[in-house]
């Protein structure tokens, strides 16, 4: 395992997520204000870690590994403590509708994982690299989450109520991409079923 700059970043970011629960559970003051802001640094780490790879040419394939697999228990772990509290169920529109879309968002990043590396193993994973949509996916996903984890009004704004149509947004454009990717493996998907039926 290579402890390189970029490698120690993600395996921070893996660390912050038990500390995350922890604040997330301990009645304390001002204890949102910490989650959310840990949550925040991990989304910071995400972009930090590659930009590092990239610049300091510090890529390695336990990195690659790494990366998108921290990315994915934060934003998981995220989610099943707001879906699992009983002042979230209490506050948002419908509790059904936020579980139906914590799924949703849960069960497209195990597809994806998995369809990327079935594409790996045939040599093509470079047809579901990550691609525009994909970043404006995350990008909303992580500021939603964020919003959720604040929860109180800021400025006079109702950043849980901002934060819970923007996870219903997120969450639209996570099945758009999922499509989108699964669309672009679907020739690799079935090409051993057509050679059968020939």
């Amino acid at each position: 395992m290579p402890l390189n700059i970029p490698n120690i970043i993600t395996l921070i970011r893996l660390l912050i997520i038990p500390v995350m629960v922890m604040f997330y559970y301990i009645p304390a003051n001002k204890s949102n204000e910490i989650v959310t802001a840990l949550f925040v640094l991990a989304g910071i780490t995400d972009w930090l870690d590659g930009y590092l790879a990239r610049k300091l040419d510090q890529a390695s394939p336990f990195g690659a590994f790494l990366d998108p697999v921290a990315d994915k228990l934060i934003v998981g772990v995220a989610l099943i403590l707001l879906v699992g509290d009983s002042q979230i169920a209490e506050s948002v529109l419908s509790i059904k509708l936020f579980t139906i879309v914590t799924c949703v968002i849960i069960g497209r990043e195990i597809t994806i994982s998995a369809l990327r590396e079935w594409m790996a193993s045939t040599g093509n994973r470079s047809s579901v690299a990550v691609g525009f949509l994909g970043k404006v996916k995350t990008t909303a996903q992580m500021i939603s989450i964020a919003m959720l984890l604040y929860g109180d009004s800021l400025y006079g704004l109702p950043i849980f109520r901002i934060g819970e149509f923007g996870l219903y947004f997120a969450a639209a454009l996570t099945l758009w991409s999922m499509f989108g990717y699964l669309r672009a493996a679907w020739p690799s998907l079935t090409e051993g079923n057509e050679k059968t039926l020939l």
